[in-house]
């Protein structure tokens, strides 16, 4: 046995391998079914009767959830044990593919939906949790972040290019269908590979803290998907907005006066995590709706099928992963900052070139290298982000800092979707109303919101230049006290 709070490495053992493939099995899961549903969309609205304004739940339902019980999902998992919260997670991730490939109406996929978010909210945390606490040697660490943030950005563009797969040469119900099986092998992994965990935390849960919490967040998220139709300036949004501020002011006010917090905000006195999160905020808003909207000039301007789309993305996905693997290298000899400034400004860059799609353009003269130069920026700005966003952290919070990261990723995606949308509409409308075809009024809308969304991510690299470099030292979380249990893994 081998106590990794004294930071001896494991990732060199064959089980410690396993356990990354476990964990990293987990995220991919999480990521891809945030767009793998994407391109489908035709295919479930025909076969289901959705209307075109309801279509758009089958993607924000599972956002909405994620987003809203994320940092609930991530708490829980430092108080019950990460174990525990992986396996609960997972259950609910599978049953709800199976109800969702199933499903035989509207409201039975939404329902699917918002309980897969939900499940996804509970595993992706406590995984990467399970991941710092492990790996916490540095040279594992940065190794195993690495490979986290490859998962990442290959999951969210992998999740385009299966979708597509799987509608062309099945049906939709395969994206759904496709969970069970792979949740199944990850549950009797989990039983094999992590040891049963006891709570890190005794004492009651913080059932107040908890409800105003996760309120607040799934408003504030549902808010932010439901702005594009309604207008940002409408009465129900500014309500949704001022009442997610509320709860969540009083969510604060309320946990200032316990003794045992469900959210101890002490944890932003760590170095860094602030600007962590809000840099992975306004660079997710940028990446995520480049996908977004480039998937639709695919296919709505240059006619492309869901499985020409999806498979135009696997270059990217390779850039994504090489990149990665090249940041989890130099991270150790540089810090986490210039990773994440480099990244956000070749991420920009790239997304900026997208900006000038034309009409009539091409795959491989308009897209193509643009999106690599993109990938490569994503992938360095995934690894920086999340090794920054867990440096430090004591090991007791280790699931609560988890899930503020992944809890600003999904937020900044709804938030980018639901801001460049609007941009992109009210210029598709105005060429529309000048006279142009369809197809130019669609690309010159999604012109303007690649460009926002390029300055986006600009000025991700902006916060990030002001933000703690990370070093090698710090990458290692401490034990934070009496109340942590350190994690034992059998080598």
């Amino acid at each position: 046995m081998v106590d990794v709070g004294v930071a001896e490495p494991v990732l060199g053992t064959r089980r410690g391998k396993a356990v990354l493939a476990l964990l990293l099995a987990i995220a991919f899961l999480d990521f891809v079914d945030a767009s793998i549903v994407n391109v489908a969309l035709p295919s479930i609205r025909r076969d289901l009767g959705f209307s075109i304004q309801n279509l758009q739940w089958v993607l924000s339902a599972y956002l909405v959830t994620y987003g809203g019980f994320m940092l609930l999902g991530g708490r829980l998992a430092d108080l019950v044990g990460r174990r525990r919260v992986v396996v609960i997670g997972t259950l609910l991730f599978v049953a709800s593919s199976i109800s969702g490939g199933a499903a035989q109406n509207p409201a039975t996929l939404v329902g699917s939906r918002l309980a897969q978010g939900v499940g996804a909210a509970l595993m992706l945390p406590a995984a990467l949790s399970i991941l710092t606490t492990t790996f916490s040697h540095p040279n594992d660490r940065a190794k195993a972040l690495g490979a986290w943030g490859a998962i990442a950005g290959l999951g969210s563009a992998a999740g385009t290019l299966l979708g597509g797969v799987l509608s062309d040469l099945l049906t939709w119900r395969w994206v759904f269908y496709v969970n069970p099986p792979i949740g199944v092998v990850v549950l009797v992994a989990i039983t094999r590979l992590l040891p049963a965990d006891e709570p890190r935390q005794r004492g009651r849960l913080d059932a107040i803290g908890a409800l105003l919490l996760t309120a607040g967040m799934l408003l504030l998220v549902y808010t932010i998907v439901e702005s594009p139709g309604r207008g940002w300036g409408a009465g129900r949004t500014l309500g949704g907005l001022l009442g997610a501020g509320g709860l969540l002011l009083l969510f604060a006010v309320f946990e200032a006066r316990q003794a045992h917090p469900l959210f101890p905000f002490s944890i932003f006195k760590i170095k860094g995590l602030g600007e962590a999160n809000l840099t992975q905020v306004m660079a997710l808003a940028g990446f995520y709706a480049m996908f977004f909207f480039i998937t639709l000039y695919m296919q709505n301007v240059l006619g492309f099928s869901p499985l020409k789309a999806g498979v135009a993305y696997i270059p990217s996905t390779l850039g994504v992963a090489v990149a990665a693997g090249i940041a989890s290298k130099l991270m150790l000899r540089t810090g986490t900052r210039p990773l994440i400034v480099f990244g956000a400004l070749l991420g920009s860059g790239g997304i900026l070139w997208l900006s000038f799609i034309p009409v009539h353009g091409t795959w491989l003269g308009d897209i193509f290298v643009p999106l690599e130069i993109m990938s490569f920026g994503v992938g360095l700005l995934f690894v920086g982000v999340t090794t920054a966003a867990q440096a430090g952290v004591p090991e007791h919070q280790a699931g609560l800092a988890a899930a503020m990261i992944n809890a600003s990723t999904w937020l900044g995606g709804a938030l980018g979707v639901a801001i460049f949308s609007a941009i992109a509409a009210s210029r598709t409308s105005s060429r529309l109303d000048a006279g142009v075809s369809q197809a130019s009024a669609l690309t010159s809308g999604f012109r303007a919101a690649l460009l926002a969304a390029a300055i986006f991510a600009a000025v991700a690299a902006v916060i990030a230049l002001r933000s703690h470099n990370a070093t090698a030292e710090e990458m290692v979380g401490t034990d934070g006290g009496d109340d942590a249990l350190p994690q034992i893994v059998e080598v």
